[in-house]
């Protein structure tokens, strides 16, 4: 009698914990935003809960450009190009990261911008921040601007420090233009 109880018991107790998982991986599936694509190395387009999409801005970094128009793919100046090269790489990462979390971020959402925006410290699933993945491979800079506002400016900092001392990304690359400065560049011509 006590082995059968005992048979029961563990089994009741096997049943209890796989339901438990199983429970916990469908409530954890469904938390955070939804990804519905990566814009650019900084930039996301989320939906809401309520189906509404909206835009979320990086806080704190500014990644490398992409092009936007036919004519800036098929430029052939050298600065134009080693820009959205950078900006290419970091479109990509952010979209491995992305996918490697279900396509969920969670956010710390900072403020909105002045173009609507929400400018926010974005996290994966697993809790990997996702800025902080981007200035250690060199494929960010911190974006001092707003660097006071953010909650989590110490790590971005120490992030940044780290891959400029390793000269990863571009950080080895003299021929890279600060986003800002690249930006700047292009409003004036």
């Amino acid at each position: 009698m006590n082995k059968l109880i005992k048979k029961i018991i563990i089994g009741l107790s096997a049943v209890l914990i796989v339901v438990s998982l199983m429970e916990y991986n469908i409530l954890f599936a469904g938390s955070g935003e939804v990804v519905e694509r990566v814009s650019d190395g900084d930039t996301l387009v989320l939906r809401g809960a309520d189906n509404q999409k909206f835009t979320v801005r990086l806080a704190c970094v500014d990644a490398p450009e992409i092009p936007h128009t036919n004519k800036e793919k098929n430029s052939r100046r050298v600065r134009d190009i080693n820009q959205f090269n950078w900006g290419v790489k970091a479109q990509i990462r952010v979209q491995e990261l992305v996918k490697q979390s279900g396509d969920r971020v969670k956010l710390d959402i900072i403020e909105s911008d002045r173009y609507g925006r929400k400018l926010a410290e974005v996290r994966l699933k697993n809790g990997t921040f996702i800025q902080q993945v981007l200035l250690e491979e060199g494929l960010a800079k911190v974006y001092r601007p707003y660097l006071s506002k953010c909650p989590s400016k110490d790590i971005i900092q120490q992030a940044e420090a780290q891959a400029q001392q390793q000269k990863l990304g571009v950080w080895n690359d003299r021929k890279f233009v600060d986003p800002w400065e690249y930006r700047k560049f292009r409003k004036a011509n």
